[in-house]
């Protein structure tokens, strides 16, 4: 397939509507951090980015929102797709991206090299899309925090070494901080900064 209908292709068939349904989902799974959602791709990025994570980023990034790809997503196919099909720009580098991409997060940089916000702009800090192997089957994680009812348990598969110490030190930042959606197949979950991990026993 020419490069031109590969960036052409794929987006949203009903932008608006599309969006709406996906927003509704990432609203409801970020007010609800550590469950597990499920998301009706709507869209059909250029490979290796998956379904969901490209309806998501169609649904949230725009062109006030620089985004950033890891190396394992990084490539003129995928800039184009999304630069087309959202309107946005790439950042200059992980620290300005509003969204980050990343296919590959167990090698993905640490959590304090994206952007944290400002102290009068919190919110002007990055929000992270993950493209994991399964939501399920990892090493459980257990977090407490607004919007969990006790506690909640996900154990994602594909995070990074060290990431639970890496997520107590982005909750020790908050108002500051990243905040986390995680993909795998149809399946998501967010974690937002607010949520807060509970120390593994033993």
């Amino acid at each position: 397939m020419p490069a031109e209908a590969i960036v052409l292709e794929g987006g949203f068939a009903d932008p608006v509507l599309d969006a709406q349904s996906s927003f509704r989902t990432l609203m409801d799974a970020m007010a609800r951090p550590a469950t597990t959602f499920k998301l009706q791709p709507r869209a059909k990025p250029p490979l290796p980015l998956s379904p969901a994570a490209g309806a998501i980023a169609c649904t949230l990034i725009d062109a006030d929102t620089p985004f950033w790809l890891d190396a394992a997503l990084e490539g003129d196919a995928l800039r184009d797709w999304l630069a087309f099909h959202a309107g946005a720009a790439l950042a200059p580098g992980m620290a300005h991206a509003a969204f980050a991409l990343i296919g590959d997060p167990a090698s993905m940089p640490p959590l304090e090299r994206f952007g944290q916000g400002t102290q009068d702009y919190p919110d002007r800090s990055a929000t992270l899309i993950l493209q994991l192997d399964d939501l399920e089957g990892g090493v459980p994680l257990v977090f407490e925090g607004p919007g969990i009812d006790g506690r909640a348990v996900i154990a994602p598969r594909g995070l990074p070494e060290g990431f639970a110490a890496q997520w107590a030190e982005n909750r020790a930042r908050f108002p500051h901080g990243v905040d986390l959606i995680l993909t795998a197949g149809d399946a998501i979950a967010c974690l937002p900064r607010s949520a807060r991990l509970i120390p593994a026993e033993g």
